[in-house]
């Protein structure tokens, strides 16, 4: 699964795990990104989303007919 959101663009973050005697080794840290559906009632059917937590608050805030067409404004094929 892609852990990349589609509502915030959210992607993993790069960085360094640094030991107790600061030995440096590459790691990353995944953003809490999970596949849901939502009913866009405009259009009568389902929409899947890979949506981070923070995207899902925005969904809850805005509404899922404006955030679906704030992605398709921006180019998203849904």
């Amino acid at each position: 699964m892609s852990f990349v959101c589609d509502v915030t663009g959210k992607k993993p973050a790069f960085g360094n795990n640094v030991s107790h005697s600061h030995r440096r080794t590459r790691r990353r840290w995944n953003p809490n990104v999970q596949r849901r559906r939502y009913f866009v009632p405009a259009e009568g059917r389902y929409v899947r989303l890979n949506v981070s937590t923070t995207g899902i608050k925005i969904i809850d805030r805005d509404g899922i007919t404006a955030v679906v067409a704030r992605l398709r404004a921006r180019g998203v094929q849904l």
